[in-house]
């Protein structure tokens, strides 16, 4: 699987979607860790979602986790049914 990494500023230009398995609750506790590394760290996070082109990528501090999305410097939200992978 080839993904591209790209500025979290142009996620916005990408129509995510679902990937093709729902890890929402798998990706929870690693992305609550992700959560403390930004805010307590500032250490940033690998985050790997779908989209309609395709895997992409962003290098990223995590600010926040819902229910149901991850929120990102400026606003900016990835639904957790579309992240494929995370690295720390």
């Amino acid at each position: 699987m080839f993904e591209k990494l790209i500025p979290k500023e142009a996620i916005a230009q990408y129509h995510i979607i679902q990937a093709e398995e729902d890890r929402s609750i798998h990706w929870k506790e690693h992305l609550s860790y992700a959560v403390r590394l930004g805010n307590e760290f500032k250490s940033k996070t690998t985050v790997t979602f779908n989209t309609t082109e395709g895997p992409q990528s962003v290098e990223t501090t995590v600010w926040s986790l819902t229910e149901n999305h991850i929120s990102l410097k400026g606003g900016v939200l990835i639904p957790l049914n579309s992240i494929i992978d995370v690295h720390f």
